[in-house]
């Protein structure tokens, strides 16, 4: 089995490639889409190196995963699935209390069961991806729907842990919860040691370099918010402290409307154009 990274600067954000070399069988995880704030415009950079590395190497693409519902990027998902429809996209079976809760703030027409996704996964749940095969891991805690993969001894962890000298996932989204996220932490830590993790961000504390994969034993040892020996009420006093810091992902609104769509965008107006809505609080 071969990994590939993929990182996006503006969003600090990890895709990955995995496949196997002999077969050519492969899953894209966490793809982004581009997205200009400032301009409200939509672009491909990010996607078109996915999509070459796809293609240079002949990689049959078979699924098309989201550790969770992302607020701080768009989901490339909808796009990469035209350009390789024989994928199937997937997600987290909890999906359906993310789109429950979010298209009540929208006020849209969204169907909240998660039939916008081609496969919802079930905690614990095998799946083949031809001749690669993983074990989905629900994760709530972030969000309700956040998901781990193993691929053989690889843990593909999302937003739940990062790297030691990061820490954890915020729990402050609606639905979110610091002791789910304990609980869920603690699960992972069960694994074996040498467990490879490959995180989904990474913000380089310190400014040292970039690193996107560390194991199980280094976090249960040094992991900065939750070691293996943290208790439940320090972990929640400190997450609940430092969420209420914490400011909103500055892509929060754009990327929701978007991913609970398992990243298609919205749908053309009359005039052609598409338009996002931006809830207004406040006065």
């Amino acid at each position: 089995m071969e990994i590939k990274e993929f990182f996006d600067k503006n969003t600090s954000t990890f895709s990955y490639i995995i496949y196997d070399k002999q077969t050519r069988d492969g899953v894209v995880l966490d793809s982004v889409l581009d997205y200009d704030p400032n301009s409200s415009s939509v672009t491909r950079d990010s996607l078109d190196k996915i999509t070459q590395f796809l293609n240079q190497n002949e990689i049959n693409l078979k699924f098309i995963l989201e550790s969770h519902v992302h607020a701080d990027h768009m989901s490339a998902s909808h796009f990469l699935k035209k350009e390789f429809p024989e994928a199937k996209s997937a997600i987290g079976s909890r999906v359906q209390a993310v789109q429950k809760v979010f298209g009540a703030l929208f006020n849209s027409d969204l169907a909240c069961d998660g039939s916008q996704f081609d496969l919802l996964l079930e905690d614990q749940s095998i799946t083949c991806a031809g001749s690669l095969s993983f074990k989905t891991l629900a994760c709530p805690g972030h969000t309700p729907a956040c998901c781990s993969f193993l691929f053989g001894d690889c843990l593909f962890t999302g937003d739940v842990i990062f790297m030691p000298d990061f820490g954890t996932g915020r729990c402050d989204f609606p639905e979110g919860s610091a002791e789910d996220l304990f609980h869920s932490i603690q699960r992972l830590y069960q694994l074996p040691d040498q467990t490879k993790v490959f995180v989904g961000h990474d913000y380089c504390p310190g400014g040292r370099e970039l690193r996107f994969q560390s194991t199980i034993g280094e976090e249960k040892k040094l992991n900065k918010h939750l070691r293996s020996d943290t208790q439940l009420e320090e972990f929640v006093s400190f997450r609940t402290s430092r969420d209420g810091e914490l400011s909103a992902p500055r892509l929060l609104l754009p990327s929701l409307q978007v991913n609970l769509m398992a990243g298609q965008l919205p749908s053309k107006e009359v005039n052609g154009s598409r338009y996002l809505k931006i809830p207004l609080t406040g006065l």
